[in-house]
Protein backbone atom coordinates (compact mmCIF):
# COMPACT_ATOMS: atom_id res chain seq x y z
CA UNK A 1 0.00 0.00 0.00
CA UNK A 2 1.07 3.64 -0.57
CA UNK A 3 3.02 5.23 2.45
CA UNK A 4 1.07 8.79 2.67
CA UNK A 5 0.75 11.93 4.57
CA UNK A 6 -2.31 13.95 5.00
CA UNK A 7 -0.78 16.65 5.83
CA UNK A 8 2.46 19.14 4.10
CA UNK A 9 4.32 21.66 6.38
CA UNK A 10 2.05 24.73 5.06
CA UNK A 11 -0.87 23.22 3.06
CA UNK A 12 -3.48 20.40 4.13
CA UNK A 13 -6.12 18.05 2.67
CA UNK A 14 -9.62 20.65 1.99
CA UNK A 15 -7.54 23.49 2.17
CA UNK A 16 -7.25 25.36 -1.20
CA UNK A 17 -4.79 24.99 -3.29
CA UNK A 18 -2.69 27.51 -4.19
CA UNK A 19 -3.03 29.18 -7.53
CA UNK A 20 0.05 29.67 -9.20
CA UNK A 21 1.53 30.88 -13.05
CA UNK A 22 4.08 29.23 -14.26
CA UNK A 23 5.30 28.76 -18.03
CA UNK A 24 5.24 25.25 -19.91
CA UNK A 25 8.06 23.79 -21.71
CA UNK A 26 7.25 25.73 -24.58
CA UNK A 27 6.77 28.76 -22.64
CA UNK A 28 3.45 29.10 -22.35
CA UNK A 29 1.55 30.49 -19.27
CA UNK A 30 0.09 27.91 -17.74
CA UNK A 31 -2.33 28.48 -13.81
CA UNK A 32 -4.03 25.72 -11.65
CA UNK A 33 -7.19 28.45 -11.94
CA UNK A 34 -7.51 27.23 -15.70
CA UNK A 35 -8.29 23.74 -14.82
CA UNK A 36 -10.99 24.59 -12.10
CA UNK A 37 -13.89 21.57 -13.10
CA UNK A 38 -11.14 18.80 -13.45
CA UNK A 39 -9.18 16.93 -11.00
CA UNK A 40 -5.23 17.97 -10.94
CA UNK A 41 -2.37 15.86 -10.36
CA UNK A 42 0.65 18.32 -9.30
CA UNK A 43 3.73 16.40 -8.81
CA UNK A 44 7.04 17.93 -7.96
CA UNK A 45 10.19 16.14 -8.56
CA UNK A 46 13.65 17.06 -7.96
CA UNK A 47 14.81 16.66 -11.77
CA UNK A 48 14.59 15.72 -15.09
CA UNK A 49 16.04 12.88 -16.88
CA UNK A 50 17.43 11.51 -12.96
CA UNK A 51 16.41 7.76 -12.36
CA UNK A 52 13.44 8.52 -9.91
CA UNK A 53 12.10 11.28 -11.49
CA UNK A 54 12.22 9.31 -14.95
CA UNK A 55 10.90 5.99 -13.18
CA UNK A 56 7.59 8.62 -11.69
CA UNK A 57 7.24 10.64 -15.47
CA UNK A 58 7.27 7.04 -17.10
CA UNK A 59 4.39 5.62 -14.79
CA UNK A 60 2.19 8.72 -15.37
CA UNK A 61 2.98 8.55 -19.37
CA UNK A 62 1.97 4.65 -19.05
CA UNK A 63 -1.38 5.49 -17.86
CA UNK A 64 -1.69 9.26 -19.15
CA UNK A 65 -4.76 7.62 -21.40
CA UNK A 66 -7.10 6.09 -18.13
CA UNK A 67 -6.18 9.80 -16.75
CA UNK A 68 -7.46 11.59 -19.77
CA UNK A 69 -10.54 9.30 -19.86
CA UNK A 70 -11.13 10.56 -16.58
CA UNK A 71 -11.17 14.09 -17.79
CA UNK A 72 -7.72 14.22 -14.67
CA UNK A 73 -4.93 16.94 -15.70
CA UNK A 74 -1.08 16.14 -14.70
CA UNK A 75 1.03 18.78 -14.12
CA UNK A 76 4.68 18.43 -13.64
CA UNK A 77 6.61 20.78 -11.68
CA UNK A 78 10.64 20.60 -11.11
CA UNK A 79 13.09 23.58 -11.37
CA UNK A 80 14.80 23.10 -14.57
CA UNK A 81 14.19 25.00 -17.31
CA UNK A 82 12.24 24.75 -20.48
CA UNK A 83 14.77 23.62 -22.50
CA UNK A 84 15.56 20.17 -20.20
CA UNK A 85 11.62 19.85 -20.23
CA UNK A 86 11.41 19.78 -24.05
CA UNK A 87 14.27 16.99 -23.75
CA UNK A 88 12.97 14.85 -20.97
CA UNK A 89 9.36 14.79 -23.19
CA UNK A 90 10.73 14.09 -26.16
CA UNK A 91 13.28 11.68 -24.73
CA UNK A 92 10.81 9.93 -22.94
CA UNK A 93 7.46 10.52 -25.19
CA UNK A 94 5.68 12.58 -22.08
CA UNK A 95 1.93 13.23 -23.23
CA UNK A 96 1.39 15.59 -20.14
CA UNK A 97 2.99 19.54 -19.05
CA UNK A 98 5.59 20.34 -17.52
CA UNK A 99 6.41 23.19 -15.86
CA UNK A 100 9.72 25.62 -15.32
CA UNK A 101 10.06 26.75 -12.12
CA UNK A 102 13.08 28.16 -11.62
CA UNK A 103 12.62 30.64 -9.35
CA UNK A 104 11.03 28.17 -6.87
CA UNK A 105 8.09 30.36 -6.32
CA UNK A 106 5.59 27.33 -6.87
CA UNK A 107 7.88 24.62 -5.14
CA UNK A 108 7.52 27.37 -2.09
CA UNK A 109 3.96 27.80 -2.51
CA UNK A 110 3.46 24.50 -1.68
CA UNK A 111 5.77 23.80 0.88
CA UNK A 112 8.45 21.26 -1.42
CA UNK A 113 10.97 23.28 -1.60
CA UNK A 114 13.08 22.38 2.25
CA UNK A 115 16.19 21.66 3.46
CA UNK A 116 17.30 18.21 2.52
CA UNK A 117 20.15 16.01 3.35
CA UNK A 118 22.51 13.66 1.29
CA UNK A 119 25.96 12.15 3.15
CA UNK A 120 25.46 14.50 5.64
CA UNK A 121 25.49 17.65 3.64
CA UNK A 122 22.99 19.89 3.95
CA UNK A 123 21.17 21.57 0.88
CA UNK A 124 18.03 23.12 -0.10
CA UNK A 125 16.03 20.74 -3.16
CA UNK A 126 12.47 19.53 -3.75
CA UNK A 127 11.23 17.16 -1.55
CA UNK A 128 9.26 14.92 -4.29
CA UNK A 129 5.42 15.19 -3.53
CA UNK A 130 2.15 14.67 -5.48
CA UNK A 131 -0.97 16.74 -4.78
CA UNK A 132 -4.44 15.32 -5.93
CA UNK A 133 -7.06 18.80 -6.36
CA UNK A 134 -10.28 18.47 -6.81
CA UNK A 135 -12.49 20.23 -9.31
CA UNK A 136 -13.24 22.93 -7.23
CA UNK A 137 -9.35 23.65 -6.44
CA UNK A 138 -9.23 22.26 -3.05
CA UNK A 139 -6.24 19.67 -1.64
CA UNK A 140 -8.37 16.23 -1.73
CA UNK A 141 -4.64 14.12 -1.33
CA UNK A 142 -1.12 14.27 -0.32
CA UNK A 143 1.60 12.02 -1.37
CA UNK A 144 4.34 13.14 0.45
CA UNK A 145 6.31 9.26 -0.20
CA UNK A 146 6.29 8.41 -3.86
CA UNK A 147 7.15 4.86 -4.84
CA UNK A 148 8.18 6.36 -8.75
CA UNK A 149 7.55 3.17 -10.48
CA UNK A 150 3.62 2.62 -9.05
CA UNK A 151 2.97 5.97 -9.00
CA UNK A 152 0.01 6.23 -11.38
CA UNK A 153 -1.39 2.52 -9.59
CA UNK A 154 -1.23 4.74 -6.55
CA UNK A 155 -2.87 8.00 -7.83
CA UNK A 156 -5.62 6.54 -9.53
CA UNK A 157 -6.40 3.90 -6.53
CA UNK A 158 -6.60 7.10 -4.44
CA UNK A 159 -8.73 9.28 -7.10
CA UNK A 160 -11.40 6.26 -7.25
CA UNK A 161 -11.47 6.22 -2.85
CA UNK A 162 -11.96 9.72 -3.35
CA UNK A 163 -14.43 9.45 -5.49
CA UNK A 164 -12.88 11.74 -8.35
CA UNK A 165 -12.91 9.57 -11.49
Amino acid sequence: MSKTLTKSKILEVGGKAPDFESLDESGKKISLKQFKGKAVILYFYPKDNTPGCTKEACSLRDRHSTFKKKNVVILGVSKDSQNSHQGFIEKYDLPFTLLSDADKKVQTAYGVWQEKSLYGKKYMGTVRTTFIISPDQKIAYIFNKVDCPNHAEEVLEKLEELNLI
